[in-house]
């Protein structure tokens, strides 16, 4: 697929649009990154990472309850999402964990930190920690993606550059309000989710970064990603929301199954995106997590450099 700028990106992303956002930018191999490093400078680290769709502020709540925890934490957004750059190149999994290997590198990360993905997130913390377990003290997957039965999208479109290209300029901001509907039980809350994501989706580049993602980035059957996990000399935690309308949690025994986790924490009347709906939940659960586990790490980070 080809770049393309869809109907409704009026904005481009640059030094000037950026300006009032809080964080920081780096500027890694494919791309700037938007990311925030912020809680106790002595807490053990945690790095966060974010779903199909969402700019790191989704942390927001569960990061400050995580603070309260003696935690740090490290959240960014992935490439094409919130107010990282929009590549011009193919959004596959090798893309996302240059990413993130890359900011931990420029971010000068010289120990163990605690990698925490949802959903598409959750794939992503897999395939980096297939690559670069030695960095991880921990893993905890919440409501992971990737053992789907069929494609959210039909083969026909995803195979087809020109359909690809055509639904997503003039249908792909409607595909996405719709896809939002479905990830927070709660209508209050999934009404400022949507307000948060789809600001950052009026910039250029957007839904090319969507669409590319949803054609090279499998969300199907993905066992052979998941059952690695196994072998891993790394802790592993399960969260599911009980009523996950994206990732049912159906899915759970064939979850624990491939990657049999040393917990499992279920999360009451909640949809998808635990870590926002019930963040004191969630951020309890992790940092407990953490402390039962040994040899907890003393993670330096240096921004910037």
């Amino acid at each position: 697929m080809k770049y393309f700028v869809a109907l409704g990106e009026h904005r481009r992303l640059n030094a000037t649009s950026r300006q009032k956002l809080r964080g920081g930018f780096l500027e890694l191999r494919d791309g700037v990154t938007h990311y925030e490093l912020a809680g106790p400078e002595d807490g053990d680290l945690v790095v966060l990472i974010g779903g199909l769709t969402i700019p790191l502020f989704y942390w927001d709540a569960m990061a400050r309850e995580l603070h309260g925890l003696g935690l740090r934490t490290l959240a960014y957004s992935c490439y094409g999402r919130g107010y990282s750059d929009r590549v011009r190149d193919r959004y596959d999994e090798s893309l996302f964990v240059r990413q993130l290997a890359g900011l931990a590198h420029e971010l000068r990360i010289n120990s163990r930190f605690h990698l925490v993905g949802t959903s598409m997130g959750a794939l992503i913390a897999m395939a980096y920690a297939a690559q670069h377990a030695d960095t991880l003290a921990t893993l905890t997957f919440a409501g992971p993606a990737g053992l789907a039965e069929t494609p959210a999208l039909p083969p026909w479109l995803m195979h087809s550059d020109g359909m690809a290209t055509f639904v997503a300029k003039w249908f792909g901001s409607r595909i996405l309000r719709r896809h939002l509907g479905h990830n927070v039980q709660d209508p209050g809350r999934a009404a400022e989710l949507a307000t948060m994501v789809l600001d950052a989706y009026q910039y250029e580049g957007s839904l090319f970064a969507l669409f590319s993602t949803l054609q090279n980035f499998s969300f199907v059957d993905r066992a052979e990603l998941f059952e690695p996990m196994q072998a891993l000399n790394v802790p592993k935690l399960l969260l599911w929301g009980d009523n996950d309308q994206v990732t049912p949690i159906t899915q759970l025994d064939r979850a624990r199954e491939l990657i049999r986790p040393q917990q499992i924490h279920i999360v009451r009347n909640c949809g998808h995106m635990a870590p926002y709906e019930r963040p004191a939940e969630v951020a309890k659960t992790i940092a407990a997590w953490v402390a039962s586990c040994p040899q907890r790490p003393r993670c330096h980070v240096t921004p910037g450099g």
